[in-house]
């Protein structure tokens, strides 16, 4: 484990998870939806820029070279947050990030704190860690919101709601909103602008009242001590500018070097992930500022598991995701089982890599999911850093097996067998003659097979190999 929590209780494998989910008619439905328009938006938005690919390159060589040098920019970010008036406290796992928090939160004399969307804070599972400790954390992002309200579990790493069609929203509104402060209106309806306003009402006396604001980041820049949020609604804006304590969990992979670099993101995260030229709110803070502001700010640095991560040559591409969710958007996979199934809070391809890194994978739901792929590789065509998703997938799958288990010993002396007869072809060919004339014998579904021919036809055998054909027919 590693003391990292990734925000999800313990789950089956994968392949159990997923047969669930398919058989849900309404999640699938909703996912369709979702996933098919705002990926078609995403192509739409991509295909205005003519120099896309220079872009993504760029990304993927700002992300390589800075997780070469991460020691001397995590220092070089320290520095910069420090002169301008900020503290940084530095969390090697999930436990001692929450402990950070929740003492800089007790020593507010506050027992609620408002949040910005983070994935950091679900990965380390920090709302438990703050009820735990008698403090009430409550989450200001719509979709966000929606998970919470429904004690939930976000399926999506860009739209957590994903899985919710308005029928189902306007429901949780009605029946949850008054527990946790305003309700909603009795005569609400489905319709989006009047589930927005219920939202927005509900969560306008919160960011009033809160005197603590917790956030991540999209990115920091190391060479001024700079963070910095994207979104879509505002809602991340009023908490990061109204409290007067604003905490922010960041993992150490979210450094860029320069403003210069982080011009590169600003215009390929938002394209790939909401389809947009550019966020509707883009929020930079550095340090505090009298008058302006939060009057102190804390940046808790967070590793839990991301160094083991980047000592993998192969694995380590998983840390330049900046979280844009494309992957999951064109996945045929995600697209049919939803977030859920993968039982982190990184669903998808992406999620398919870097939890099994984060965490290991001891269990068995960390094993499964570098096969959760049909290894089709539009993950890796729409990245916008270049991540080979694939690659890193057959990397881990190579782990998973070295790692042994009933399964994978009797794979590795298949295939160890498999490997003996290709190298004796006098052998390869009696086999292939035999099995030719067998073939009215062969079961469907050969013993110890059934996983794989459950869903699929095993190919008919020829009337005869290809290498007798040759022989009788070439000229």
């Amino acid at each position: 484990m590693r003391g990292t929590f990734l925000g999800m209780p313990a789950f089956p494998a994968f392949p159990e998870a997923a047969r669930e989910a398919v058989r849900d008619e309404t999640l699938r439905g909703n996912l369709r939806h979702a996933t098919h328009t705002i990926r078609d938006k995403r192509a739409r938005a991509v295909a205005e820029l003519a120099d896309w690919a220079e872009l993504r390159e760029a990304g993927q060589r700002i992300k390589d070279r800075t997780l070469r040098h991460l020691d001397r920019y995590l220092v070089q970010l320290e520095e910069s947050v420090t002169a301008a008036g900020g503290t940084v406290h530095w969390a090697a796992d999930a436990a001692e990030a929450n402990r950070i928090v929740a003492g800089l939160v007790k020593a507010t004399g506050e027992t609620e704190v408002v949040k910005v969307k983070s994935m950091a804070t679900q990965e380390i599972g920090l709302n438990e860690a703050l009820e735990a400790e008698g403090i009430r954390a409550y989450e200001t992002d719509l979709a966000e919101l929606i998970v919470q309200l429904g004690d939930d579990r976000p399926s999506h790493i860009l739209v957590p709601a994903i899985h919710r069609n308005r029928g189902e929203i306007r429901d949780i509104f009605r029946s949850e909103m008054s527990g946790w402060g305003r309700p909603a209106p009795n005569d609400l309806t489905d319709t989006p602008a009047e589930l927005a306003e219920a939202a927005r009402l509900h969560l306008r006396e919160k960011f009033l009242r809160a005197k603590v604001g917790i956030s991540g980041a999209n990115f920091m820049v190391a060479e001024t001590g700079t963070l910095v949020v994207v979104e879509s609604e505002g809602n991340g804006r009023m908490c990061l500018t109204l409290p007067e304590t604003l905490i922010s969990v960041v993992g150490i992979e979210k450094v860029v070097p320069s403003w210069r670099d982080l011009e590169v993101f600003l215009q390929t995260l938002p394209r790939s992930s909401t389809a947009e030229r550019m966020n509707p709110y883009t929020t930079m803070w550095t340090g505090t500022t009298d008058g302006d502001g939060p009057r102190a700010f804390h940046l808790v640095l967070l590793d839990a598991g991301r160094t083991d991560v980047l000592a993998d040559a192969t694995g380590r591409q998983a840390l330049r995701c900046i979280r844009c969710s494309a992957c999951l958007n064109v996945c045929p996979v995600y697209e049919r089982a939803g977030g859920h199934a993968y039982g982190s809070v990184y669903p998808g391809p992406i999620g398919a890599i870097l939890t099994p890194q984060l965490r290991g994978t001891a269990s068995e739901i960390d094993a499964s999911l570098p096969y959760a792929s049909t290894l089709c590789g539009a993950c890796y065509e729409v990245c916008p850093v270049a991540i080979d998703i694939p690659e890193v997938l057959v990397h881990l799958r190579e782990r998973v097996a070295e790692a042994g288990g009933p399964g994978h010993r009797l794979e590795r002396a298949a295939m160890k067998a498999a490997g003996w007869v290709l190298d004796h072809p006098k052998v390869l060919a009696a086999g292939e003659r035999l099995a030719s004339r067998t073939r009215a014998l062969h079961p469907k579904n050969p013993p110890g097979a059934w996983a794989w021919t459950e869903s699929r036809d095993l190919p008919e055998m020829p009337v005869e190999p290809f290498r007798d054909w040759w022989r009788k027919n070439r000229t």
